[in-house]
């Protein structure tokens, strides 16, 4: 049944760019609503001794001191402690009582590869080479953007003030808001939301399979493509600044963070590259790690999803846990997103105080959403509903009310709208904890034959499919295959 708001709601276009982070990670305390956000103490430490890329030396780990210093006997300190666990606790327990209505929005015949969100709409790209645009309180379709004549692989949205400078010079409205979108067919476009037209075309010789918009200086559009390039293009004249052979394999996801661009590839590798807001050659490598640093080797065919926070990078790639990369010094923890081997993980996202990381399990086909608070990735609960399609990507937004709404896309495109906990009507998710996710949270790794033997095994099942405990329709077949299924 479709359900109608009272009145539209206003959706950020993205998350506001950090602050610049390259002296140090200020962690977030923001609240992870419905309610306020617990401060609790880190489980083993966020680094572990992970493995060193030539020419890098291991940070120092204070893990140690941490713990030395917990044991003292500071009542001020332990009452600290206290509170910070009572607030896990409460928040712990709202997620448990949380309520979402869902709202299924049809058009799109093939699979949804990504969806964005932009003042009262949602924005969502497909494999059937179309960009819909969707109106959130109505669940309806307002535009259906044809142009590509690939599958559509990615969408950035730019902030506001970067849009009113594109809008003046083509004399359209200060409102205007424009999108991008990358596809395999080579492109990146440039859409005018309101009129729905195409206003830019930019051709790059390579799939374009991942893509971002940079708002530092004058702005840039970053974009990855399928031959391992990073290239980017400058928002003030469209002209290409660099290209760049970051990866030896497909470029899966772009992401920024204040002056900082993070690349991800199918291989498993992660860039760290600086914006100089310069004319020419803006990106300057601050650090690249290889697969084995990272432990995301998935090989061809594969997908890295990426969501940097300060010094750390949170890693989805296809497997039944996240990685945790410590940028600066290439050290990982692990984080488990599933209690079953059999899990994979196909995206994560963080909102708010929140770590959010889809799981599908290939032998019984279930989808669910696993939340952790930030910034110590400890497990909430997990969301599903019967007959949930595997995810694929995921956008969120918080209404002004401080509700969350969520969008999530794969073979269905849906809009997760969150319900008073307090209220009668029923919700359509059900919310439940995994006690083998409470048993195993955040973990350090270590450079031993025992890491190097797992990943090295993990790597060989990958290879041979879903396995027999997969189901002969497991959709996509595995999670090596997303970027064929996206580019074929």
């Amino acid at each position: 049944m479709l359900y109608r708001e009272d009145a539209p709601e206003a959706l950020p276009s993205q998350t506001p760019p950090a602050s610049k982070i390259l002296k140090g990670e200020a962690e977030s305390r923001a609240p992870a609503s419905p309610a306020p956000a617990a401060r609790t103490r880190e489980r083993g430490g966020e680094a572990g001794t992970g493995r060193q890329q030539d020419g890098t030396q291991a940070a120092e780990v204070s893990d140690h001191c941490r713990s030395a210093s917990a044991g003292r006997s500071d009542p001020s300190e332990e009452q600290q402690l206290e509170q910070e666990e009572a607030d896990f606790t409460s928040l712990r327990a709202s997620w448990e009582k949380a309520k979402f209505r869902l709202r299924r929005l049809d058009g799109h015949n093939d699979i949804v590869t990504c969806a964005v969100a932009v003042d009262n709409l949602v924005v969502s790209g497909s494999r059937d080479t179309t960009v819909k645009v969707w109106h959130v309180p109505t669940a309806t379709e307002q535009k259906n953007l044809g142009g590509h004549t690939g599958g559509v692989t990615c969408l950035s949205v730019p902030p506001p003030e970067y849009c009113k400078r594109l809008a003046w010079s083509l004399s359209l409205s200060d409102r205007e808001r424009f999108l991008l979108s990358g596809s395999a067919d080579c492109y990146v476009k440039i859409w005018a939301l309101s009129v729905g037209q195409c206003v830019k075309s930019i051709y790059t010789f390579n799939a374009v399979t991942a893509l971002c918009f940079v708002p530092e200086g004058d702005g840039y559009i970053v974009a990855g493509s399928d031959g391992g390039k990073v290239q980017a293009w400058s928002w003030h004249t469209f002209e290409n600044c660099q290209s760049a052979s970051a990866h030896q394999e497909a470029v899966t996801s772009i992401q920024s963070q204040g002056p900082l661009v993070f690349s991800g590839s199918a291989g498993g590798e992660v860039s760290v590259w600086e914006n100089r807001r310069s004319a020419r050659d803006p990106l300057r490598l601050l650090h690249r790690w290889s697969g084995q640093v990272t432990g995301c080797r998935g090989g061809p065919g594969g997908r890295l999803t990426l969501s940097p926070r300060g010094d750390r990078v949170f890693l989805g790639y296809g497997r039944a846990w996240l990685k945790i990369l410590h940028w600066k010094t290439g050290t990982t923890s692990r984080l488990t997103n599933h209690s079953s081997i059999t899990g994979v993980t196909d995206c994560v996202h963080q909102t708010g105080g929140l770590l959010i990381g889809s799981c599908y399990d290939l032998a019984n086909g279930e989808s669910t959403l696993n939340l952790f608070s930030l910034p110590q990735c400890r497990y909430l609960a997990s969301l599903t509903w019967p007959d949930a399609p595997r995810i694929l990507c995921f956008a969120a937004w918080t209404t002004g009310s401080g509700d969350h709404r969520w969008v999530t896309g794969g073979r269905d495109l849906i809009v997760w709208e969150q319900l008073p906990s307090s209220g009668k009507r029923r919700g359509d998710v059900t919310v439940r904890r995994d006690g083998g996710l409470d048993s195993c949270s955040l973990e350090s790794e270590g450079d031993t034959e025992d890491d190097e033997e797992t990943d090295d095994h993990e790597d060989d099942d990958d290879s041979g499919g879903a396995g027999e405990g997969a189901p002969a329709g497991a959709e996509d077949g595995g999670p090596g295959s997303w970027l064929r299924c996206v580019l074929q």
